[in-house]
C-alpha cells in the first residue's frame, strides 16, 4: 500500500504565478541549486542537470559539458517548450528531452532537478525500486519512487522510459543512470532529491540489520489520515476519526 500523495501539487493546470520568480531569480537559483548538489556530491563533474519554467512558459537550464560546481548566471540556456533556442551561447543538456517531456505532460511542474547521488544510482543501477512504505517522512512526502527501465542516456529513450511514470510520481529512478524529481519550485524538487537519497541510503544501511520491516497497512492510513489533517484536505469522517484516536 502506499500513501496518496498530492503528485500534482494541488494543481492541475498551471504552476501558480506567485511560485514563478523572475529571469534574474530563476537563473539565481539553478546556480545555487548545482552549487549544492556539487557540494554535497549528489553529482560529479559534468554530471546532472537542472531547469525551471519561466512566466513566459520558456525553460531555463543548464549547459552541456560544464561542471556543476562551476555554473553561472550567464552559463544557462533559454529555450523554448519544443526545444528550439530562445538565448544563450552554449548549447543545453543533452538531456533536455527528459525535462521538455516533463513539462510538457505535467504543466503544474515548474521545476526539474536531474542527478547522480550515489545511493539511489546504487538502487538504480541493481534495477530495484526504493521501498517506499518504510519512513513515514518518504511515503508521506514523496509517495512511490518507482524505478524506470533502462533507455541510453542523452537519447528519446529516457523520456518514453519515465512515460508510465510521470503522472504519478514526483521522483524517478532511471536504471542504471541515476534520480530525475520535479516539483513546483527548485527549492522543492531539490528537497526531493535530497529526501531520496537519504532514504536509499538507510534503506541499505537496513540491509546490514536484517532488511527493513514495512509499515503496516494500517500504520499507513493513520499516516495518511495525519497528513490530510495537516494539510488541511482531510474529510469530516476522517477529522472524527482523529479525534477518537487522541482520547
Amino acid at each position: 500500500m502506499f500513501i496518496e500523495t498530492q503528485t500534482s501539487f494541488g494543481y492541475t493546470e498551471s504552476v501558480p504565478t506567485e511560485l514563478m520568480a523572475s529571469r534574474e531569480e530563476t537563473a539565481r537559483q539553478i546556480v545555487d541549486i548545482c552549487h549544492r548538489l556539487y557540494e554535497r556530491r549528489l553529482v560529479t563533474a559534468t554530471d546532472g542537470n537542472v531547469s525551471a519554467r519561466l512566466a513566459g512558459g520558456t525553460i531555463l537550464v543548464t549547459p552541456s559539458n560544464l561542471a556543476k560546481g562551476q555554473v553561472a548566471e550567464s552559463d544557462l540556456v533559454e529555450v523554448q517548450l519544443d526545444g528550439s533556442p530562445a538565448s544563450g551561447q552554449r548549447r543545453p543538456t543533452s538531456e533536455l528531452g527528459m525535462h521538455l517531456f516533463i513539462y510538457r505532460q505535467r504543466p503544474d511542474v515548474g521545476a526539474v532537478v536531474h542527478a547522480h547521488p550515489p545511493y539511489a544510482t546504487a538502487f538504480a543501477a541493481a534495477r530495484r525500486p526504493l521501498e517506499c512504505d518504510v519512513f513515514p517522512e518518504v511515503a508521506a512526502g514523496l509517495g512511490r519512487v518507482p524505478l524506470a527501465r533502462y533507455g541510453t542516456p542523452s537519447t528519446g529513450e529516457v523520456a518514453r522510459s519515465i512515460a508510465p511514470y510521470v503522472k504519478s510520481a514526483r521522483a524517478i529512478l532511471l536504471a542504471n543512470h541515476g534520480v530525475v524529481t520535479y516539483s513546483r519550485t527548485l527549492e522543492e524538487a531539490f528537497n526531493a532529491m535530497e529526501k531520496v537519497e537519504h532514504a536509499a541510503h538507510m534503506l541499505l544501511i537496513t540491509r546490514m540489520l536484517g532488511g527493513a520491516k514495512a509499515l503496516t497497512s494500517r500504520e499507513l492510513r493513520k499516516l495518511s489520515s495525519a497528513m490530510k489533517e495537516e494539510n488541511g484536505t482531510a474529510s469530516a469522517a476522517e477529522k472524527k476519526g482523529r479525534r477518537r484516536q487522541k482520547h
